[in-house]
């Protein structure tokens, strides 16, 4: 973009989001986004969605809010409660846990299904056996683990749901370890990219196994077993370094994929694809249309106010918004705006109440996009507003002044 380009388009958007800040206070809420409009990019997938990794902005969305069965793309839940477990040191990457007959027949070599090959009754390092989920996506190493940390795969289903709800994944609902079909077993894109940026941001070392190559193991009868991770896009001059794939027939092909682009890093996530080829093809193509088509743009400096805010019974009647002390506020748009309809809102759950301490997060900026002419927005940013300053409470005799004001206000709004 040129550097006047640049300027007219800041001086847009402050224009913009100051009138709409103007006394303004909105019960924040999802936006319906429609995926489907002429001029926009378009997929074969079912579901899909793509996020701004350091923003968690909603990039493109198709279906992102419908629960299916998510087959191996589920085993990033199983990974994120190892991950904790180790975080937590309840247990070691050296620790072994047992091939039980259950998990060897359900998820073993006479299971059919993929697998690490694990012998039954013998023993794998987790460090093994969590190579053998992310390179593999072996079922037997997911049964072992869930046994191994829960005792039983039903009870580490209940854990994964638990740990799924702390996370915010407030929709997924697990049935095994594995993804293998089960009445219940249950996810959004949505989540699975919330899931997958959980990951990234809280396990980096973990993290780091999504993007080996290939994996040699050798069992106790001592034969040797070399995996290659089955994420076709890896290692792609893309960027992408994770995450998972996964199929059953009812399910279709899925990826949930991530990739690192002048710096920027988008997760990625396609279901319900006819073959493999439209797996890699899709997940390359939303990839890649997310690198081309948004960039990052500086709207305020650090110090600067982006709106105010309505306070209840305090010191004063607004407080002033601005984003993080520590940098400017920077949000995710489209590199071309000629063909894109913007849309700013501050909300909050107003009116604020005292006593409020400068660098209290009270307000969201949330930024839309659309095609021109188009009723709906096609893309969503959203960023934190903090307190630009303290607010004390005001004396008894203010604060009912106040509530006569608050209310002839809305009588006047009515």
């Amino acid at each position: 973009m040129r550097a006047p380009e640049a300027r007219l388009r800041r001086l847009a958007w402050r224009a913009l989001v100051c009138l709409l800040a103007c006394g303004m206070a909105l019960a924040a809420g999802a936006i319906p986004v429609r995926a489907e409009q002429p001029g926009e990019f378009v997929t074969k997938a079912r579901n899909a969605i793509l996020m701004d990794y350091d923003t968690g902005s909603i990039l493109y969305q198709k279906g992102a809010d419908e629960l299916v069965p998510p087959a191996s793309l589920s085993k990033l839940m199983t990974l994120a409660v190892l991950f904790k477990a180790l975080k937590e040191g309840k247990v070691r990457l050296e620790d072994e846990f047992i091939m039980s007959e259950n998990a060897w027949r359900k998820g073993g070599a006479p299971s059919g299904t993929s697998a690490m090959y694990v012998e039954i009754k013998t023993k794998a390092t987790i460090n093994e056996l969590m190579q053998g989920i992310i390179v593999q996506s072996g079922n037997d190493a997911c049964i072992s683990v869930a046994e191994g940390l829960a005792g039983t795969e039903a009870a580490f289903a209940k854990e994964m749901e638990e740990e799924a709800r702390r996370i915010g994944l407030k929709r997924s609902t697990f049935k095994n370890a594995t993804g293998l079909p089960a009445d219940g077993h249950l996810m959004s894109a949505r989540e699975l990219a919330a899931l997958a940026r959980h990951l990234i941001r809280e396990y980096p070392d973990h993290y780091r196994v999504f993007g080996q190559k290939e994996f040699e193991f050798i069992n106790k009868k001592n034969k040797k077993f070399r995996f290659f991770n089955r994420n076709p896009l890896l290692g792609s001059e893309l960027g992408v370094d994770g995450l998972k794939t996964g199929h059953t027939a009812e399910a279709g092909y899925g990826l949930v994929v991530s990739a690192v682009n002048e710096g920027r890093r988008t997760i990625g996530v396609v279901m319900g694809l006819a073959d493999e080829k439209e797996r890699r093809e899709e997940a390359r193509r939303i990839i890649e249309w997310g690198i081309k088509s948004f960039a990052t743009f500086k709207l305020f400096e650090a110090d600067e106010p982006v709106g105010y805010a309505r306070v209840w019974g305090g010191s004063r009647y607004y407080v002033p918004l601005s984003g993080k002390e520590a940098g400017p506020l920077e949000v995710v748009l489209p590199r071309f705006p000629a063909s894109q309809k913007l849309r700013g809102e501050i909300l909050y759950l107003g009116p604020l109440k005292p006593p409020i301490a400068k660098g209290d997060k009270v307000a969201t900026l949330r930024v839309t996009s659309s095609v021109s002419g188009g009723s709906e927005p096609t893309a969503m940013s959203e960023v934190p507003l903090y307190a630009a300053s303290e607010v004390e409470p005001a004396n008894f005799l203010w604060k009912g002044l106040d509530s006569l004001v608050f209310l002839a206000l809305r009588l006047v709004r009515l």
